[in-house]
């Protein structure tokens, strides 16, 4: 017996329900199917999924990092709660109808880099935080599908998957293509999503080597300032670091490097750690005192007397688009900005 419920039966009765009922309602479901009702319907009711207008790989059972779960139905609605899964929701048009917020600015939810959204996001709402999504809301949206990461709400899966069919990733940064390929599946579209992703690696490639053909010393780093006593140097590992390896741009021979995190902590005395052909610099500058720390470290670092000693181009980059974007879209805009800071063509995807 499936432990997912079809969304007619778990919704059937709870409709009329307030919120916060509704909610308590869902997390209180069994693991028992749909009930002694639900292959009632008479002969002329049945109907194949090709008749009935449905998808016919569905059901379908996928694996991920919290075991497997089962989709009755192809899903059309998906709540994201990690805002790398928002850019892939929005990526292979499904149907976002809820988000965690990853943006201050309630007039402007979305990344800049995702150009304008603004009708595919019509019906979207804010479910809360990363961190605190409001279980309730989410409940009321009447999601077919929620995507998240374990490394996001790790506690949260339990609740989350009475409430709709749940997908997590392990994490984000070091597998956001994977990603992308793990929601189309979910949804349906692998195929568009391995398309997706199969592109965006042939303009990689493709930039990078016009890149190395004009400069075939360029070397990168990217130095990011987030408010700490140490800024950080981002790592092979990371979304910057696997968008360099995709164009064939090395790091600095020696540099500082880890598998194990995204990034190598270097504090003041140690910045010259940081020289490449190019050093991009990223500074998170949120709202408040968190951006004004960050603020005031990146002032330090770069008034020090070594940051003059730096050998290489230094480069400020926009924080969200190559420090947080982590998806697809953002990788573009990377590769776009490189492309133009090189002064190659950019080699945009043809419509």
């Amino acid at each position: 017996m499936s432990s997912i419920l079809p969304r007619s039966a778990r919704f059937r009765s709870a409709r009329t329900l307030p919120a916060a009922a509704l909610a308590l309602s869902l997390l209180g479901l069994t693991a028992c199917g749909a009930g002694a009702g639900a292959g009632a319907s008479s002969p002329a009711e049945s109907t194949s999924p090709a008749a009935a207008g449905q998808d016919a790989s569905f059901p379908r059972t996928v694996q991920h990092v919290m075991g497997e779960t089962t989709l009755e139905e192809k899903p059309e609605t998906v709540v994201a709660l990690d805002p790398s899964y928002v850019d892939a929701a929005l990526l292979l048009d499904a149907d976002l109808v809820g988000y965690a917020e990853y943006r201050q600015d309630p007039k402007d939810p979305f990344a800049d880099y995702l150009g304008d959204v603004s009708e595919q996001t019509a019906g979207a709402e804010n479910v809360g935080t990363i961190a605190e999504p409001n279980l309730e809301q989410i409940a009321a949206l009447d999601p077919d599908l929620i995507v998240s990461a374990k490394v996001r709400q790790p506690d949260l899966y339990p609740q989350l998957s009475k409430i709709a069919p749940t997908v997590y990733s392990e994490s984000t940064g070091p597998t956001w293509k994977e990603n992308v390929v793990l929601l189309g599946e979910a949804l349906g579209k692998e195929d568009r999503a391995e398309q997706e992703v199969a592109d965006y690696e042939a303009r990689a490639k493709a930039v990078g080597e016009a890149i190395l053909e004009k400069d075939p010393e360029a070397t990168y780093s990217l130095l990011r300032f987030a408010g700490e006593d140490t800024a950080r140097l981002y790592s092979s590992d990371s979304f910057i670091g696997e968008i360099m390896a995709d164009m064939g741009i090395p790091r600095p021979e020696g540099q500082p490097d880890t598998t194990e995190e995204i990034f190598v902590p270097l504090g003041q005395e140690q910045v010259l750690e940081a020289d490449a052909g190019l050093i991009m610099v990223s500074t998170w500058v949120p709202e408040g005192a968190e951006g004004d720390a960050s603020r005031d470290q990146e002032q330090r670092f770069t008034n020090n007397p070594l940051w003059d000693r730096l050998e290489g181009e230094v480069l400020e980059v926009d924080d969200e688009t190559f420090v947080a974007s982590v998806s697809l879209q953002g990788a573009h805009a990377v590769i776009t900005e490189l492309a133009e800071h090189y002064g190659v063509d950019p080699q945009l995807p043809q419509d």
